[in-house]
Parts: C-alpha cells; sequence; structure tokens
C-alpha cells in the first residue's frame, strides 16, 4: 500500500496560483502520485476505450468504460483514506461503494469527490450493465450512441482526477487527458522506422490524416512524404498537403516543416478510421 497525506479541505482561504500540469514525459508524469501499478491500470483502460471506439467496436467500449469506473472509484477511495492501493479491485457493490463517498462530510470533501465523480461512475457503470456489453439479455443492444457517450464520460473522469491532484483548470485538465491519447490503430504498421497503411488503395489525402492521426505528435512534411509512398515531393506538398491545410484539416508550419492535425483533421480521420481498416 502507499500511504499519502491527509487531503482533506483546509478553510477557505485565498487560492494558490495555479500550477501547469507536467508533460506526461517529464520527471513527475500526469498522476504520476499514484502508484505505478495503479496509474498505469487507469491510462489502459481509458486509452482501451478511445481505440475501441475509434474502430467502432461499441460493445467492447463499453465493457472497458465498466472497468475504467472500478479503477477511478479505487483512486478515489485511496485519495480519501489517505492509502491508495497498488491495483485496482472491483467494490463488491458498486452502488454502495459510491454511497459511501457520497456521505462524505461535506466539510471536509470538495463536491467532486462527493458527489460529481460518484454519480458519473454510477452512471456510467449503469450503461455497461444495462446493455448487451454487461450481461446476456441486457435491455438495449449496444450502440455508436452508448459509447459515445461512455468515452464522454470517461474522459471527463480522467480529467477531473488530473484536475483534482494537480489543481489546474478544466481546460487545462481536458487539454492533457488528450495528450494521454495513443492513437495506434490497426490500419497502419509502424515497421523500420516509418509508417505503412494496410489496407491497399487509399489515397494520398486519407493516408496522409491516417498517418498523422496516428502519431501523438506533430509530424515533418517529408516523413509524411516518405511514409505515403508518394513519388514527387513537389506534387506532395502542392497538391495534397496544400489543400488539406486550405481545408483547415492540418498545418503545415513552413519554418520547422511540421506537419500538426487539425481538431477537425482529427474528426474526419475518426469518422473515416472504419473504412480504413485492412
Amino acid at each position: 500500500m502507499t500511504t499519502r497525506a491527509s487531503t482533506k479541505r483546509a478553510p477557505r482561504a485565498a487560492a494558490p496560483p495555479r500550477v501547469a500540469v507536467p508533460p506526461a514525459d517529464a520527471a513527475v508524469p500526469v498522476l504520476g502520485g499514484l502508484p505505478d501499478g495503479l496509474r498505469q491500470e487507469l491510462l489502459d483502460e481509458f486509452n482501451k476505450i478511445e481505440r475501441n471506439y475509434r474502430e467502432a467496436k461499441w460493445e467492447p467500449a463499453e465493457l472497458d468504460a465498466g472497468r475504467l469506473c472500478e479503477v477511478v472509484y479505487c483512486i478515489v477511495r485511496g485519495h480519501v483514506d489517505g492509502s491508495f492501493p497498488a491495483q485496482a479491485s472491483k467494490p463488491p457493490k458498486m452502488d454502495a461503494a459510491c454511497s459511501y463517498l457520497q456521505n462524505l462530510p461535506a466539510a471536509d470533501w470538495p463536491r467532486s469527490i462527493r458527489l460529481h465523480i460518484p454519480r458519473v461512475i454510477l452512471a456510467l457503470y449503469g450503461i455497461r450493465n444495462d446493455r448487451d456489453a454487461g450481461h446476456v439479455g441486457a435491455e438495449v443492444d449496444s450502440n455508436e450512441m452508448d459509447a459515445a457517450l461512455a468515452l464522454a464520460m470517461s474522459k471527463w473522469l480522467v480529467a477531473e482526477l488530473v484536475r483534482i491532484f494537480h489543481q489546474v483548470d478544466t481546460a487545462t485538465a481536458a487539454a492533457y487527458v488528450n495528450s494521454l491519447i495513443q492513437r495506434e490503430s490497426q490500419a497502419v504498421w509502424n515497421v523500420a522506422g516509418r509508417k505503412r497503411a494496410l489496407k491497399p488503395g487509399l489515397s494520398m489525402k486519407d493516408k496522409t490524416l491516417l498517418f498523422l492521426h496516428s502519431t501523438p505528435h506533430p509530424v515533418t512534411a517529408r516523413e509524411l512524404f516518405k511514409w505515403t509512398d508518394h513519388s514527387n515531393w513537389t506534387v506532395y506538398g502542392a497538391y495534397v498537403l496544400a489543400p488539406l491545410e486550405a481545408e483547415n484539416l492540418l498545418w503545415w508550419e513552413r519554418e520547422t516543416d511540421l506537419v500538426h492535425l487539425s481538431p477537425l483533421g482529427v474528426r474526419y480521420a475518426e469518422a473515416r478510421l472504419p473504412s480504413w481498416m485492412p
């Protein structure tokens, strides 16, 4: 068991200046105060939900959301108890477990710990159990709307943990949650330091966006040119990258040659990812 000092709420005072969350590759990673095993479970389950949703696997996305709830509950309960478990475990009854958190003294614990997180856990756990993701004979088949809600709620839970443990605002927490997403895809083969699209016949536009989406950082235009197997650099820049930039799907930073996928480009890629699978 990893122990930590009590973090009960002190009497109201002037708020300290907010601190930036350290990047994930820094000496102190995001949620680095958690035991390594517990933190890794959280990130693994979160990324499985995100990956299954991208690949239109609705039922696995909902199943993994149920497991994420269990990990989040163990983190919050460890925070309250002042002692984190090395790994997460499933509470005997999730509703009773969350009821314990909801009955914590309001003078000692913020509403997020007592109310918001437990309520989101119960709602997300209910979606998992009431649909066929949880068991045979459920009320409703797993579907895209349920999986989309499961993904959104999972992102909120992880962002709220980042906000609480790093004491940053919600926008900063959400940005760091997005930075934790690993966008590996079964449509891309990483081999010998380069990427290959496994489905034959994809257009240069689609391959470019697929490679950008599957990489968690900007990529140089020359790398993209190499990965797409285009035969002419000038033509690739003028007739592939430039039109994509004109559509605001990416930004080609000429000074550094780095290409950034835009939020619009992320939505474009994720909408088409199922059709890009081999």
